[in-house]
C-alpha cells in the first residue's frame, strides 16, 4: 500500500467505508455498517467461469460447507434482520456435544444446552442458506452499493483511502475493510506479515443420511493418527461431516467413493448413528488447513476482519464466529468514537485491534493447542489427555465457563 497526497483523480464512487470481499463476513459487515448509518461500497470479484450454477426447481442439494453459528452470530444476524430470512427448515440446532478421546480407553466430554442454561448451544447453517439470506437483505439495503471488479492498488492519504481497479475505476472511502479471506489481498497490499503454520491436513466435508436419529447432537472423535472427525446434525436424519484428515489419508479418501468413506465413518459412528449413506447428489470437498496469525489487523485507514485477520483450525467450529465477533467489535468501536474522530482515525482502529486481541488469541491458543495435544502419538500423552477429558467432564463449573465462551456469551 502506498501513502501519498491525493492528486485529484476521477473517483468513481466515494463512500464512508469500502469493504473488499464476497463471503458471509463481508456481506454482514456491509449490512451492519450501513444500518449504523454509514455509506458502504462492497467490492466483489467477478464471478468465476467454473462456478456451479444455482439449482432451480425441486429441493436444493445440501451444501457441504456448513457453519456452527454461536449466540454471537445469532444475535448479530437477528439484529440485522438476516436470521429471520434464513430457510429455517434447513437449519439444525445443536442441543448437545459428545466428544470422544482416542484409543480403547478414550476419554469423554459432554456438553448440553440444559447445563449451559440455553435453548441451544449453536445452530448448523449451510453456507448457501446464509449467503442467500444476506444477498436478499443487501438488495433492500439503502446505503450499500455493490461494485464488481478486481482491485490492483491501494493508496492511503491523511484524509481517505483509495482502491484502484484494473478497469481504471477508483473507489474512495474513509476506511477500507479487508474481508477477503485467509489469503487476503488487502492484507498483502498493506505489507502486514503473518505467522503461518500448515497443519498438513485437509478438512474433508460431505453430507450423509443416518439410520438412527442424531437428536441434534454434534459428535467429535479425536483419533490421533487419522485426525479429528466431526459429524454435525442437519435437519431430519442427516449429518454433515468435517474430517480434519492428515494429507496422506485425505488423498486416499478423495480417491475413494463416498460409499467407501461412509464405511470408514462407521468405525466411529455406527453405534450412535447407525448406517450412513451419502446424500444425493454426492458431493465432497477437501480444504487445506493452516494457522494464519497476521502481525497486525489494522494499517493506516484499513481494518481486517474474518479469515483475513485470523485463520484457525476448524476443530472447534468457530472460525466464522470469530469473524462475526470482529464485526461486532468494529461496529462498537466506530459507534463509541469521539465526535471529532473519523471512522478511519488511527486511534479508532487501535481500539478495534485491542478489543479483538484477547478473544482471537484465546481461540488461536485453544485450537492450535488441542490440535498439537491430540496429534501427539505417544502413549503417556494419550493417557494424560484422556484423563483430562474425563476430569473436565466431572467439573460442571469449569464446563459451564468453557461452553459459555464458545457460545459467545
Amino acid at each position: 500500500m502506498s501513502t501519498q497526497t491525493p492528486h485529484h483523480r476521477n473517483v468513481t464512487r466515494r463512500s464512508d467505508i469500502c469493504i473488499v470481499g464476497n463471503g458471509a463476513i463481508a456481506k454482514t459487515a456491509a449490512l451492519g455498517l450501513s444500518q449504523a448509518g454509514h455509506s458502504v461500497t462492497l467490492l466483489v470479484p467477478p464471478a468465476r467461469q467454473d462456478a456451479p450454477e444455482a439449482a432451480t426447481g425441486g429441493e436444493q442439494p445440501w451444501d457441504v460447507r456448513v457453519y456452527a453459528l454461536n449466540h454471537t452470530a445469532h444475535t448479530l444476524l437477528s439484529s440485522l434482520k438476516v436470521w429471520g430470512a434464513l430457510d429455517m427448515a434447513r437449519v439444525a440446532p445443536v442441543d448437545a456435544m459428545d466428544v470422544q478421546g482416542d484409543g480403547a480407553q478414550g476419554g469423554h466430554l459432554g456438553f448440553d444446552a440444559f447445563g449451559a442454561h440455553a435453548g441451544s448451544l449453536a445452530w448448523i447453517v449451510e453456507d448457501s442458506n446464509l449467503n442467500q439470506a444476506l444477498d436478499a437483505a443487501l438488495r433492500f439495503a439503502q446505503n450499500v452499493e455493490t461494485v464488481t471488479g478486481r482491485a490492483c492498488r491501494i493508496v492511503s492519504s491523511a484524509n481517505d483511502v483509495e482502491v484502484e481497479l484494473e478497469d481504471g475505476k477508483v473507489l474512495a472511502a474513509q476506511l477500507l475493510v479487508g474481508a477477503d479471506g485467509r489469503d487476503s489481498w488487502v492484507r498483502g497490499q498493506c505489507d502486514i506479515g503473518i505467522d503461518y503454520r500448515s497443519y498438513h491436513q485437509r478438512a474433508i466435508v460431505a453430507n450423509f443420511s443416518c439410520e438412527k436419529p442424531h437428536h441434534n447432537v454434534a459428535y467429535q472423535w479425536f483419533t490421533c493418527k487419522e485426525g479429528i472427525v466431526a459429524l454435525l446434525p442437519l435437519p431430519g436424519n442427516k449429518v454433515s461431516l468435517v474430517w480434519s484428515a492428515p494429507d496422506t489419508l485425505a488423498d486416499t479418501i478423495m480417491n475413494e467413493s463416498l460409499g467407501e468413506l461412509a464405511i470408514r465413518l462407521g468405525e466411529y459412528s455406527e453405534g450412535k448413528l447407525g448406517l450412513l449413506k451419502p446424500l444425493q447428489p454426492e458431493d465432497v470437498k477437501a480444504i487445506p488447513l493452516a494457522l494464519v496469525r497476521p502481525h497486525a489487523i489494522t494499517a493506516p485507514r484499513v481494518a481486517l476482519i474474518g479469515d483475513a485477520a485470523h485463520a484457525v483450525h476448524p476443530l472447534a467450529g468457530h472460525g466464522m464466529n470469530l469473524g462475526f465477533g470482529d464485526i461486532n467489535g468494529l461496529l462498537d468501536t466506530i459507534a463509541a468514537r469521539d465526535a471529532h474522530q473519523g471512522i478511519g482515525d488511527e486511534r479508532v482502529l487501535a481500539r478495534y485491534a485491542r478489543a479483538r486481541k484477547e478473544d482471537v488469541l484465546l481461540m488461536q491458543l485453544a485450537t492450535d493447542g488441542l490440535e498439537r495435544l491430540f496429534g501427539a502419538n505417544l502413549e503417556p500423552v494419550r493417557v494424560v489427555r484422556n484423563l483430562g477429558l474425563n476430569l473436565l467432564d466431572k467439573l460442571p463449573l469449569v464446563k459451564r465457563r468453557l461452553i459459555a465462551h464458545a457460545m459467545g456469551r
